[in-house]
């Protein structure tokens, strides 16, 4: 048994009298606009090439660099919340995020605009552990799927939305005024904890594994910049992308190593000895990269060969995004009642419906038709992520809480990144092949045709994700906490 971590949340804690919910008020509105952020200045970055005078790749490193920092830094929180109390860590979260905001509104520069991105990411990194750590300690296993329900409408809703509410700032407001709004928020979710948030583990400060850190940096780092960069333009061939993908999974092979011969690890990866924690997070990486690779996708195909305003195709994914978010606290109750088996099976399926639904579409394919199949792949989405999650955590000793979201949360930055890079690269090899082959004269007619193309057989290795999510889903199962060793 691993002593040290399990001292981070020890069973005879009384949690009887902290009330709950303004715990997870603070944590909703803290954790809202920092993962907005994720997408809030993607739709940006056109627009910034001008007015900071820098060229496209060099712009995408403030998407780039920001899920770099975030996959950095979730893997060290296993070992930060034992080292700090929950307010410290939530505090200190949001002090960073607010810190990065307030430098990327008054940035002058390129660069400055580039620190505060990486501020605002820090922040985000250690905020997502920390929020779903406390929900498992708060929350006994037969009340968390409402509260992880809540926030899944976080998690799920704050970054679909970012394209859309980006869309409308810049049509009417500068750029910098995406930063503007959102810093009085992170200022009064700091207020707000500050007064309402208790703490709920305890600090035990495990010996701090250099070695670990600096493997986990390289890994996940090396990884996650491997497959953004590729994701930029469907490259894998150029150095960057190739060279840091080697490293980081030699970096990551180390820490897996080192990390299953340690008695105590920074991230314990025996939680994956409990069957339903693997299975969840099979599900969960899939479900992630289908959700992250059609909110890149979608909009390149509406403003493509539909040829949509960026406005226009944020509201066509509107409808959709809205309605998963607000999904998640039904589904998390749902899962409450019933289990995880009513919720995730038809939703595997749904996922292959829709998946399949996809690879038809034409430019001929009407904007509503988009919308619903839009909505029903939010909706498949929703009925499998927070369920299994839930469901997959409920099953682990509480002493594997910080390492079990830490592993969630670091696979699915990384699944995210891998979607994008994966399907973004299919969809430019069908395009590319398209055009190579087409006998047409009209190049605009070819280049949506090719295009069109493209997305179907993105799409396409879209459907054999979805089948393996719906043969996954028929082995899940309802779990209850087991008792501690």
């Amino acid at each position: 048994m691993n002593t040290t971590t399990a001292a981070a949340v020890p069973q005879n804690q009384d949690l009887g009298n902290i009330k709950r919910l303004p715990i997870l008020i603070s944590l909703i509105i803290g954790a809202f606009f920092s993962i907005l952020n994720e997408t809030l200045l993607n739709i940006a970055f056109l627009p910034l090439t001008v007015e900071l005078n820098v060229s496209y790749p060099t712009i995408q490193w403030l998407s780039t660099g920001y899920l770099l920092v975030v996959g950095i830094l979730i893997p060290v929180t296993a070992l930060l919340v034992q080292w700090f109390t929950t307010r410290q860590m939530f505090l200190g979260a949001m002090g960073l995020f607010a810190a990065g905001t307030l430098v990327c509104a008054i940035a002058p520069g390129f660069e400055v605009l580039l620190v505060g991105r990486i501020i605002q990411a820090m922040g985000t990194g250690l905020m997502l552990p920390v929020m779903m750590n406390t929900i498992l300690v708060l929350y006994p296993p037969e009340k968390r799927g409402a509260a992880m329900g809540s926030m899944g409408l976080v998690i799920m809703f704050a970054p679909a939305i970012g394209p859309t509410l980006s869309g409308f700032i810049l049509e009417h407001f500068d750029w910098r005024w995406l930063f503007y709004l959102v810093l009085p928020f992170a200022i009064f979710s700091i207020i707000f904890a500050a007064i309402f948030l208790k703490n709920v583990s305890v600090v035990t400060r495990p010996k701090v594994d250099i070695l670990s850190i600096i493997l986990s940096t390289i890994g996940f780092g090396g990884i996650v910049f491997g497959f953004s960069s590729a994701g930029k333009n469907g490259d894998f061939s150029s150095p960057d992308v190739y060279l840091s993908m080697i490293a980081g999974a030699v970096a990551l092979i180390l820490f897996v190593w080192r990390q299953l011969r340690s008695e105590t690890p920074m991230l314990d990866l025996r939680a994956f000895k409990f069957p339903m924690f693997s299975i969840s997070t099979l599900l969960l990486v899939i479900a992630m990269m289908s959700m992250f690779a059609t909110m890149m996708l979608l909009p390149i195909y509406l403003q493509g060969p539909l040829g949509l305003t960026t406005l226009a195709a944020g509201l066509v994914l509107l409808p959709g995004s809205a309605l998963n978010g607000f999904l998640s606290p039904i589904t998390g109750k749902l899962f409450d009642k019933f289990g995880p088996r009513v919720l995730v099976i038809p939703g595997a399926a749904l996922l292959l419906v829709i998946t399949f639904m996809f690879t038809r579409i034409t430019l001929e394919t009407t904007q509503s038709t988009l919308i619903l199949y839009h909505v029903l792949l939010m909706v498949s989405i929703s009925m499998i992520m927070m369920p299994t999650q839930t469901n997959g955590l409920n099953q682990l000793p509480r002493r594997y809480y910080p390492h079990g979201t830490a592993i969630l949360n670091t696979l699915q930055q990384v699944a995210g990144a891998i979607g994008v890079a994966l399907f973004i690269s299919i969809m430019t090899a069908g395009q590319d092949r398209y055009l190579a082959e087409t006998t047409e004269t009209d190049l605009a007619v070819a280049t949506a045709n090719a295009m069109t193309t493209g997305v179907k057989e993105a799409f396409t290795v879209g459907l054999v994700f979805a089948g393996i999510a719906l043969l996954l889903s028929l082995f899940v199962k309802r779990t209850t906490a087991p008792v501690e060793e």
